[in-house]
């Protein structure tokens, strides 16, 4: 029950962050004009490895 909590929840952790990169798009392309870069690939790449480790 507890595997199932936890995948429940990285899941939609996952599910969270790429609904937040998208929204957040026009924001983090006028900020890449200034030269700063946000780590939300990143971000979504970390959660995407960790809900593969819970899912198997």
């Amino acid at each position: 029950m507890i595997e199932s909590v936890t995948r429940l929840t990285v899941f939609a952790l996952y599910q969270f962050t790429v609904m937040l990169g998208i929204l957040l798009l026009p924001v983090a392309l006028a900020v890449r004009r200034l030269g700063i870069q946000l780590p939300i690939g990143e971000l979504i790449e970390r959660l995407d490895s960790a809900y593969d480790r819970t899912a198997n």
